[in-house]
């Protein structure tokens, strides 16, 4: 394995970082200290995320300071202000009112990044309701199942999205009250409210109610290998660790200009990209955008953004624009002085993309890890410390981590209720948290055995598969299931292979990640097809396009296989991890549970081709990143 120098912490800081001392911090430190630091709704009412993010701004010295700065499509920039911030969130809460939705009702979001979205979030949780964000690019059969799993009362969306992925099956989501349709325009969908016409006629004012710290305030959906999504259930206390955790791993100052490039359609858009940088007080860049690499750059400097958080994935196509051996005429054709910090979540960030940023940017990026499940970042390379390029980084003041050992299915063995920690240095096992962290998701929704499985003696079972060396500092290994990590988001291959197996052509599938460069890795299904059906071009183009259509582009496989001969268990489930050591050239391990006749080797390759959709000249397009 290569390894890379330890990149030094930067003793010429302009600003010195939150961060400096990392032992010192980890002892003194503790939650019940950090929750003073919010300030609590007045008279004692509680603890209220959207109070602590918008409204103590508003009635502070801060009120007129930038809140947003959103940056159109056609780069024409608007500017709202905390005070504007605490009226607009006040009158969505009272429209939420007037149509009758109330605490605990659960609100869902599907839209890209543009400013009524904020006014969503925050004037929901003002409301004491339940916000449940959704990836805009998903298909219509995630999104409704997501609005059914949710129990979703009202809908925010747009007119497009609204006619191509709900108006076709709102008769089939009788819980679905009202849906509001946010932009221009008077052909207003049968069946909907205008976003605009609400919030027009309602107050400016309004009383956040009594809010418990332990209220639930967020959902978020993420995959699993088997059955549904799974909707990990946040809380309002999650700001103290959503405050935290912007202090020591983003390194934020109040006077920061903060870009978080990620969808607000999954957990870090949402987390990072609106609540803990507005608690933080500081001023959050809004892309309404696409990725384009030219308008990157040109957003940076624009912008004078000084902390930027984005994904791997982001940077492995920014480093393909330019490489780290130069020239750098992109970047340096910008004024990227203003840029103090970067940091990236989402998938493995590989060492290359670290010391890609000191030479091109003039910053190494700092990694970090954590999950939908954790709400907030977990562990961290920090500003005020080395960085070990490739390593995830060391936990965050306040989180306890371990290594387990792993059991014969590759996740913690637990013998009699109890796990087993490994103390030996680069030892690999699964990464475990010790609960307590106020952002710790508080269950799945409606799923008390999926909930119950995911804790094994006093910790939280992470599923991911990682060593620490000598120093603390923790390195990924790989998952310990089959969920697929894409460009950033989780895809459970139940959820790909429950679609297909819709087609009248598929008798069955079978669903892994095959690695790739810029994605870190893509969707391959591999598909038996029904007698009478012929494994052609032909088939192999409607099969991706009847997935598409369904999924999405983001969830959609990029690849198919036909075999006639997939791999199966004893019991007769689709062995996914032979599906993919054959892929990939690696052992098959165990297969004393195959099937016995499909695990002789002379009919592995029977009837099998793979279909690479990005290189078929009547492919649909590439699947678009969303960092």
């Amino acid at each position: 394995m290569l390894r890379w120098e330890t990149i030094r912490k930067d003793t010429s800081y302009g600003i010195p970082p939150n961060l400096v001392d990392y032992d010192r911090e980890r002892a003194g430190f503790s939650w019940s200290a950090a929750r003073v630091k919010l300030q609590g709704l007045p008279d004692g009412r509680g603890l209220n995320i959207a109070h602590e993010a918008v409204d103590r701004h508003a009635a502070s010295d801060r009120a007129t300071a930038v809140a947003l700065r959103c940056v159109g499509r056609d780069d024409a920039v608007t500017c709202v202000t905390y005070k504007d911030l605490a009226l607009a969130t006040a009158r969505f809460a009272n429209v939420l009112r007037a149509l009758g939705i109330g605490r605990g009702d659960r609100v869902v979001t599907l839209l890209g990044r543009c400013p009524e979205l904020y006014t969503t979030v925050l004037g929901t949780l003002k409301n004491t309701s339940v916000l449940c964000p959704l990836f805009a690019a998903f298909g219509p059969a995630p999104v409704a199942e997501r609005l059914r799993l949710s129990d979703a009362r009202l809908l925010v969306t747009t007119a497009e999205l609204y006619r191509r992925k709900i108006a076709g099956q709102r008769g089939e989501l009788p819980g679905l009250r009202h849906v509001l349709i946010v932009g221009e325009g008077t052909d207003q969908p049968a069946g909907t409210l205008s976003f605009r016409a609400l919030m027009t006629e309602a107050d400016d004012t309004f009383t956040i109610p009594p809010t418990a710290p332990y209220d639930m305030a967020l959902l978020h959906f993420t995959s699993g290998t088997t059955g549904t999504p799974k909707g990990a259930v946040h809380v309002h206390e999650a700001a103290v660790a959503h405050y935290v955790t912007a202090l020591y791993a983003l390194d934020l100052h109040q006077d920061d200009v903060f870009w978080c490039t990620a969808d607000p359609g999954w957990v870090t858009g949402m987390s990072y990209g609106i609540v803990a940088p507005l608690l933080h007080g500081v001023t959050v860049v809004v892309d309404e955008g696409d990725y384009d690499a030219r308008r990157w750059y040109r957003i940076l400097a624009g912008q004078r953004v000084s902390v930027w958080y984005t994904a791997p994935t982001a940077l492995r196509m920014l480093m393909r624009t330019t490489p780290r051996t130069g020239p750098y005429d992109l970047p340096r054709s910008f004024d990227l002085s203003a840029l103090r910090f970067i940091a990236s979540v989402g998938e493995p960030l590989n060492p290359e993309a670290v010391v890609w940023g000191r030479d091109v940017l003039g910053l190494p990026v700092h990694d970090n890890w954590w999950q939908t499940e954790t709400g907030a970042i977990m562990i961290a390379n920090f500003a005020g410390c080395d960085i070990r390029p490739g390593s995830m980084g060391r936990p965050l003041p306040g989180v306890a981590a371990a290594v387990l050992r792993r059991g014969e299915d590759g996740r913690a063995a637990v013998v009699d209720g109890h796990v087993t920690v490994l103390e030996e240095p680069g030892a690999e096992g699964e990464l475990a948290l010790r609960p307590g962290w106020p952002s710790m998701f508080r269950g799945y929704l409606h799923d008390e055995e999926r909930t119950a499985a995911a804790f094994a003696d006093g910790w939280y079972l992470t599923g991911d598969l990682v060593r620490r060396d000598a120093d603390g500092w923790y390195w990924f290994v790989g998952r310990a299931d089959d969920v697929i990590k894409s460009a950033g988001h989780l895809i459970g291959p139940f959820e790909v292979e429950s679609v297909l197996m819709e087609h009248p052509a598929v008798a069955e599938a079978g669903v892994i990640g095959r690695p790739d460069p810029v994605a870190g890795n893509i969707v391959k299904a591999f598909v038996a097809l029904r007698p009478g059906f012929d494994a052609t071009t032909t088939m192999r183009q409607d099969l991706l396009a009847f997935t598409r259509r369904r999924l999405g582009p983001a969830v959609a496989p990029r690849e198919i296989a036909f075999d006639r001969h997939l791999p199966h268990t004893r019991s007769g489930k689709v062995m996914r991890r032979l599906l993919r050591a054959r892929e990939l050239g690696l052992p098959e391990g165990d297969i004393s549970t195959l099937e016995k006749d499909t695990s002789e080797k002379d009919t592995r390759s029977q009837g099998k081709d793979t279909f690479h959709p990005e290189r078929s000249p009547s492919s649909p397009e590439r699947t678009e990143q969303s960092a």
